[in-house]
């Protein structure tokens, strides 16, 4: 099963950090990269720029709006995410745990989802 970690922080707690503890962070989070790929079960992962960069899209009574920034205020923004293939939830969980709780040097939590998939459609739609 695919599972998606999704990394959660609060973008403003990371700008008093030092450059050194931004690089632990990077560095700990290649640790963990390097080692599910070497496993073969990291099947993407990768940081999100800022939500300030971000565009959203809604539709409403038939038109669609296009819109600057994030969708909702929150205290904590999706930072980035890995994909990881496996087993069960349990061993999702394991590297959950070995994930930096830093996230561009800022406290952070991951979320785990499993990733079901889409069921496949013949090609006569």
């Amino acid at each position: 099963m695919r599972y998606m970690l999704l990394i959660y922080s609060n973008e403003d707690d990371g700008a008093g950090i030092s450059p050194e503890e931004r690089q632990k962070a990077r560095n700990a989070h290649w640790a963990v990269m390097d080692e599910t790929r070497r496993r073969g079960i990291l099947q993407g992962a990768e940081p999100l720029a800022p939500t300030s960069t971000a565009t959203t899209i809604r539709h409403r009574d038939g038109r669609v709006l296009i819109l600057d920034g994030p969708f909702a205020e929150t205290k904590e923004q999706l930072g980035g995410y890995y994909i990881l293939d496996c087993q069960d939830l349990d061993e999702a969980i394991a590297w959950a745990e070995k994930i930096p709780e830093a996230c561009r040097g800022a406290h952070a939590c991951v979320e785990i989802r499993p990733l079901p998939g889409l069921p496949l459609r013949d090609a006569s739609g």
